[in-house]
């Protein structure tokens, strides 16, 4: 007999008794009822419990009274909760989540080729052809609850292993607040990933002032259109550790630095605007002891020799602040930095440095864009993928790029860079890229063989295949 028609012969109004069989049966398949109901609120959460939905266990309460009291007593006790559930997903590596815990494993790997044309006059055997692994990282990410967090990621660079983000995150609706290694929100350019980025390496002023991550603590702020981020941060991890014990460094590094930047971001009809300025104050302490040099490759990170590079400094203290414009819209997207640097020494007039870009690009692809996130510019999502009925997202990007560490009225002759950039990206599935740069790079003047100065021109050519998850 249907549960239905059991429920009603149990009634009262019943025209007929039932038997002690049928009555057991029935109280069977309440109890069988019941517990599936409360395997569904367990996976419901508290929000369902708290507003009862017509699949809910108070849903079914308006029929009890209908039921016999023989049948209401023999019910079990609800089942205890279930434990969370656990998810897994796919974001270029296994992504696992429960509740408000997550983990995933993270990882990049880029690897270069190139070719640097020789300055005249010049044998140094770092220009020409080069290759190198630029970066290989691993790392993990993760949510511990209560809103708390991590990041943990180690690089290989210069044949060299260091931390790169490391740092524990404690974050609200609106605040994130970061302790460990991290970036010091000093550029548009310098924050953007560099899987993410429009050319191979970021603009010329990013390297020669000395941009890094850093020791420090950070806050975050971010609410709408607006965001405010600070933090108070020492020196990198590899300039603080004991292998650098001495005068110099390592334990007697007691440099630090106040970093902040603001930016306003609305998005005007399909338009996602970016106003951004940052300021930087920092002093070198002990540091000040040895001489500081500001310096930059010929674009290109596999040749280890310079064309910009001053003469050692006596600097105590640095202060420098940037401005940053761009915009986004369908395939098109358009941004330009400026930023200063103002070196202070003790004995010598003050040294001002100047560096900035600008740049625009552009989609081949049909409905590709550029994504953007948290004040900061990411990567593409192809909308036809390789292989998914399409090629994926091909970008072309020009940037021209400025640098002078020329200061003569302080009596500094660093050289000056105008740098006329091409970059194609073609990203055929989410997480891989393969990038093609070309770059003409003048120089008035730059250094060339032994430390001398002159004007000249150079080739650059740059390929890199890069996987990030």
């Amino acid at each position: 007999m249907p549960l239905g028609l059991s429920l009603i012969c149990a009634t009262p109004a019943a025209a007929e008794p039932i038997s002690a069989e049928e009555a057991q049966r029935i109280r069977e398949e309440i109890r069988l009822l019941k517990a599936q109901l409360a395997r569904l609120e367990s996976r419901l959460g508290p929000e369902e419990e708290a507003a009862p939905t017509a699949t809910s266990a108070p849903a079914a309460a308006p029929a009890a009274p209908q039921a016999s009291t023989a049948v209401a007593a023999a019910a079990p006790p609800p089942p205890a909760k279930a434990a969370p559930e656990t998810g897994i997903s796919w974001k270029g590596s296994p992504q696992f989540t429960s509740d408000d815990r997550a983990f995933k494993v993270k990882g990049r790997i880029q690897a270069d080729a190139g070719y640097v044309s020789h300055p005249p006059g010049s044998d140094d055997k770092g220009f020409g052809f080069t290759s190198e692994m630029r970066r290989i990282r691993l790392g993990g990410e993760g949510k511990l609850g209560s809103g708390f967090g991590y990041k943990l990621e180690l690089e290989l660079s210069d044949n060299k292993v260091d931390l790169v983000d490391t740092f524990v995150t404690y974050e609200t609706k609106d605040w994130l607040v970061a302790i460990g290694n991290q970036n010091q929100f000093q550029s548009l350019d310098e924050l953007t990933g560099d899987t993410t980025g429009s050319v191979m390496e970021r603009a010329a002023f990013t390297d020669a002032f000395g941009f890094e991550r850093r020791l420090g603590i950070s806050a975050q702020y971010h609410h709408k259109d607006w965001l405010l981020q600070g933090g108070i941060f020492t020196d990198d991890i590899g300039a603080l550790s004991n292998s650098s014990d001495g005068p110099s460094g390592g334990d007697e590094n007691n440099s630090f630095g106040v970093d902040g930047r603001v930016v306003f971001a609305p998005k005007v009809d399909d338009t996602q605007l970016h106003f951004g300025a940052s300021g930087h104050w920092r002093t070198l302490k002990r540091l000040a002891d040895k001489p500081t040099v500001y310096r930059q490759r010929p674009f290109l990170h596999g040749t280890n020799s310079y064309v910009l590079e001053t003469p050692g400094l006596n600097v105590d203290d640095e202060v420098n602040y940037g401005l940053e414009a761009a915009a986004i819209r369908g395939p098109w997207h358009a941004v330009a930095e400026a930023h200063w640097l103002r070196a202070m020494r003790p004995d010598a007039p003050d040294v001002g440095f100047f560096g900035g870009y600008a740049e625009v690009g552009y989609f081949l692809t049909k409905g590709d864009t550029r994504s953007y996130r948290n004040g900061i510019f990411g990567g593409a999502d192809p909308k036809r993928p390789f292989g998914k009925g399409g090629i994926g997202a091909v970008q072309l990007n020009l940037r021209y790029d400025y640098l002078s560490l020329n200061d003569r009225s302080a009596g500094v002759l660093g050289g000056r860079q105008n740098a006329y950039l091409a970059g194609l990206v073609w990203t055929p599935i989410n997480y891989l890229r393969f990038n093609l740069n070309y770059g003409y790079l003048t120089y008035s003047p730059g250094v060339t063989a032994d430390g001398v100065f002159d004007d000249y021109n150079l080739h650059v050519i740059g390929t890199r295949i890069e996987l990030d998850f």
